[in-house]
């Protein structure tokens, strides 16, 4: 069965043995994390005038840590039925509408997403990283100490420096898919050149209209989490997960030979480039060095995979943003490169926006996120 992470379970993992230490010793000891760099607590106060109030402020909140961690876990991981309202109307596609929907795949992906992760921006640390620090070993990032998170902390909102400054991997909300394929798509056989964290196949199998999932990924924990997962809620319908990248299919002559023109909807969110690292090496910017290579090795080869699989008239439909772009020494136009790549095998059709809520503490427009949809020429 997929394994479901209890509440007591979530709170054991923050449990620490030390916890009767006082507030002067947790002070003399404690020190704070500067990127990779570490200085004294006691040092780091008085280069930076921090008052001793405020460094108490959240040594208490450090004892009772188990009151945020639930208040995080009820909002985040605590796991919601299905049962989804109507879906979404076209051109009102929102990745927040109903956003406990999300908690099932923070659930039971929970170790990936919240640690395992890693931020293509540099000194991002992760989520669950900062708190392991901070709760089980006096390691205290800088940016807690930073005014306006001494300040947030003195109101008792500390959680929102958690969530706005440190490193979670994006999560597509399964009830968005399942909108998206009820309102504009309208698939039936479904394929997805990556999983999305088993988001698309959760949404796309509460369609009762589909009647068949393929998809692949490069994390394996991840191919075989969906493969259970969708034995578990939809064990009538015809499944099949692959666990290879995308681009190698189109080398694979049993799969190319197998789905030939065979779906009628092809649906994903692409990597942004280099904006969220995972865990393995077969991740498309592990393999492919520079961005050139990566947009001819991975994005033209999924692309031209997509085309092979879908039908006469299939629908390509991704989800995509320039997130990143801006933050590398070498700038780029990802969602310019990528569609100009696309509109080599595809005609466009529409694009709309997608709201989402800023991600990776940097700020973006709501209109940022496009839709694109595309038919096969």
């Amino acid at each position: 069965m997929v394994n479901i992470i209890q509440l007591d379970e979530f709170l054991n993992i923050f449990s620490n043995k030390n916890d009767k230490q006082k507030y002067t010793e947790f002070k003399e000891n404690a020190i704070v994390k500067i990127g990779k760099n570490e200085r004294k607590l006691t040092e780091y106060m008085k280069s930076k005038n921090i008052a001793n109030n405020d460094i108490k402020t959240l040594f208490e909140h450090i004892k009772k840590r188990n009151e945020y961690l639930t208040r995080f876990y009820n909002m985040s991981l605590r796991v919601k039925d299905a049962n989804y309202p109507s879906p979404m109307k076209n051109n009102m596609m929102n990745n927040n509408e109903q956003p406990l929907y999300k908690n099932i795949i923070r659930n039971i992906h929970w170790k990936d997403i919240l640690q395992n992760t890693k931020s293509g921006i540099e000194n991002i640390p992760t989520y669950m990283d900062v708190l392991k620090d901070l709760y089980l070993k006096n390691i205290i990032d800088y940016k807690i100490l930073t005014p306006s998170s001494l300040f947030y902390m003195k109101e008792g909102r500390l959680g929102s420096v958690f969530s706005s400054y440190y490193f979670r991997a994006s999560i597509m909300n399964p009830y968005l898919v399942y909108s998206l394929n009820k309102s504009l798509l309208k698939g039936t056989k479904i394929f997805t050149p990556t999983l999305g964290w088993t988001s698309y196949c959760h949404g796309f199998l509460e369609c009762s209209e589909v009647t068949e999932y393929v998809g692949t990924d490069v994390i394996p924990n991840v191919c075989k989490v969906t493969k259970q997962f969708a034995k578990e809620h939809s064990p009538d319908k015809i499944v099949d997960i692959y666990c290879k990248p995308s681009e190698k299919l189109l080398k694979t002559k049993s799969f190319l030979d197998k789905y030939e023109n065979h779906f009628d909807v092809v649906f994903f969110s692409p990597p942004y480039y280099e904006l969220e690292l995972y865990d393995g090496d077969n991740q498309s910017t592990t393999k492919y060095k520079d961005y050139d290579t990566w947009l001819e090795k991975y994005w033209e080869a999924t692309v031209q995979l997509c085309k092979h699989v879908l039908q006469p008239g299939g629908r390509l439909c991704y989800i995509l943003s320039g997130y990143g772009s801006d933050n590398t020494t070498n700038k780029y136009d990802l969602v310019e490169d990528m569609n100009k790549i696309t509109k080599k095998y595809f005609k466009l059709k529409s694009k709309q926006p997608m709201y989402n809520k800023d991600v990776h503490v940097t700020k973006h427009k709501e209109t940022d996120e496009q839709i694109m949809l595309f038919t096969k020429k």
